[in-house]
């Protein structure tokens, strides 16, 4: 199976239907960061200079269906969207009546049509067919370029591919790229960092991943499960005292298949989870009874750097600590440089996911020099369970032979 890409299409004169994900974060009617807008701007803009006419949709916030509430308008997109094209963006105020397929009708080559938000309609996220239809009279080609939304069975991502020849927009086709060079034929040797809370919420993906990289770095509150089920106190710190058969069921998939776990050897403890409060470094299998781990410790992480210098693909999914209070973001941030560094010198591919990990690389100043940073959040970690999203399947067609 393919996945056509739509630059490989001949676009001139086609109304493209593009599903796009603009949910940009705003406070007070302002956009705080307008990285999704930049971003498939720039990968719609070779289309429009051939000759495209984009009609795009999109979601924006959670409203309730049913009911108009300016708050989650798109409309308010238009300004930044039209300087990031580089044209002026017309706007529909729905996605399904017959005013909205007129304006679509009127696009001139090169020209750009933004509709209302989708979830305005119900049939919106329950893949209603009917409202696919009605989406369908907005384009000639249907473009998914949102993989964030991938995950979803929704009529913008999954119905309508069936009712308009489906392609991958750039952004699409850009992180199928990248993930798949990272977890589907990576360069080998390969190492996962993963981290985060609990152990519970990603017994999927390390499941998938022992079995597909060669080294899983494992932090934050899931390292102290797993250093819990080798008996190590724990104090106040955050485990799960539950995920004891998980972990031992993650450790024998890894041994099966030949992938190296790494736990912290040593650990930063203090007595409140707060910015600036003292701690100490304790091995991993000490922690006071009155002391929570919030880091890894020095020893820990030089270990972990050499993993990362021995290997030629990094996978980075969750913090290592505390991240948001300092002193303990450091084990995060100084990883995060050595691997940036290694992706800077072309020793290593980088690719990173997550809305944690990318506040922390962001945090760290490292993102830019990742190969890859994934601004999806459900859908990254659905794919680095092994999952086949809805948005991908609809998009997939038997391959050509040559």
């Amino acid at each position: 199976m393919q996945i056509p890409a739509i630059t490989q299409a001949d676009v001139r004169g086609k109304r493209l239907l593009v599903r796009a994900d603009l949910n940009v974060p705003m406070d007070d009617g302002m956009i705080t960061d307008d990285t999704r807008i930049t971003r498939f701007a720039a990968g719609m803009k070779p289309l429009l200079d051939q000759g495209a006419r984009l009609v795009i949709i999109t979601h924006f916030g959670r409203p309730k269906a049913n009911v108009f509430d300016p708050a989650f308008s798109v409309d308010k997109l238009r300004p930044a969207l039209s300087k990031a094209l580089g044209t002026d963006v017309k706007f529909s105020d729905n996605v399904e009546t017959d005013s909205a397929v007129l304006l679509s009708e009127k696009l001139a080559d090169g020209q750009v049509l933004l509709c209302e938000n989708l979830r305005y309609n119900p049939g919106e996220t329950a893949n209603d067919a009917g409202f696919a239809a009605s989406l369908a009279k907005l384009g000639d080609i249907y473009v998914n370029d949102a993989f964030s939304c991938a995950h979803r069975a929704h009529a913008s991502t999954e119905a309508i591919a069936r009712l308009l020849p489906a392609y991958a927009g750039p952004l699409m086709m850009e992180e199928l790229t990248a993930l798949g060079a990272a977890l589907e034929a990576p360069k080998r040797p390969s190492v996962a960092i993963v981290g985060g809370a609990k152990v519970s919420t990603k017994i999927a993906v390390l499941k998938n991943l022992v079995e597909k990289v060669d080294h899983v770095i494992i932090g934050g509150g899931m390292a102290n499960t797993f250093l819990y089920a080798d008996g190590a106190p724990m104090g106040q710190s955050l485990h799960e005292a539950d995920q004891v058969d998980t972990v031992a069921e993650i450790r024998a998939l890894a041994d099966k298949a030949g992938c190296k776990l790494h736990l912290p050897e040593d650990v930063a403890a203090a007595k409140h989870f707060a910015a600036h409060a003292p701690y100490n470094i304790c091995p991993g299998n000490a922690c006071p009874d009155d002391a929570l781990i919030l880091d890894a410790g020095p020893k820990a992480l030089a270990r972990f750097q050499s993993v990362l210098a021995t290997c030629n693909t990094i996978l980075w999914n969750g913090p290592l600590g505390a991240f948001e209070i300092q002193p303990f973001d450091q084990s995060t941030k100084l990883l995060a440089q050595t691997a940036a560094d290694l992706t800077r010198q072309g020793l290593a591919v980088s690719v990173a996911g997550g809305g944690d990990t990318v506040a922390a690389l962001n945090a760290a100043g490292a993102a830019e020099d990742f190969t890859y940073v994934s601004s999806a959040g459900c859908a990254f970690l659905e794919w680095l369970e092994g999952k086949t999203l809805p948005g991908i399947a609809a998009l997939m067609q038997p391959a050509v032979a040559a």
